[in-house]
């Protein structure tokens, strides 16, 4: 079992910036591809963002690349998000996720999820 907190989500005005954090324990942060999703207000959840456990395959939905980096640490046990150039469009609640297949990016299947941050970005 893996338990993911995440943190970091808020109230920021279009353009702004924001760093989400993921806090992972349970089991070892490295046996697995991290990634990030969202479900934006009506909408079904989404993928964001991947990462696999050596941090070297990344992978991006296209209405996010160029726009956010998602990175991790597996001293910290914790996995980022970086947001920026906000977009009011970008307003969800921002779930993290843990995948036990370690470089499983482009096509990640969550074993595990967080109870999610939201984020709001005002126009």
């Amino acid at each position: 079992q893996v338990q993911l907190v995440e943190s970091g989500g808020g109230l920021v005005q279009a353009g702004g910036s924001l760093r989400l954090s993921c806090a992972a324990s349970g089991r070892t942060f490295s046996n697995y591809a991290m990634g990030w999703f969202r479900q934006p207000p009506g909408k079904e959840r989404e993928f964001v963002a991947a990462i696999s456990w050596s941090g070297v395959r990344l992978y991006y939905a296209d209405s996010v690349k160029g726009r956010f980096t998602v990175s991790r640490d597996n001293a910290k046990n914790t996995v980022y998000l970086q947001l920026n150039s906000l977009k009011p469009e970008d307003t969800a609640v921002y779930y993290c996720a843990a995948d036990r297949n370690r470089n499983s990016v482009a096509t990640m299947d969550p074993n595990f999820w967080g109870q999610g941050t939201q984020v709001t970005v005002s126009s």
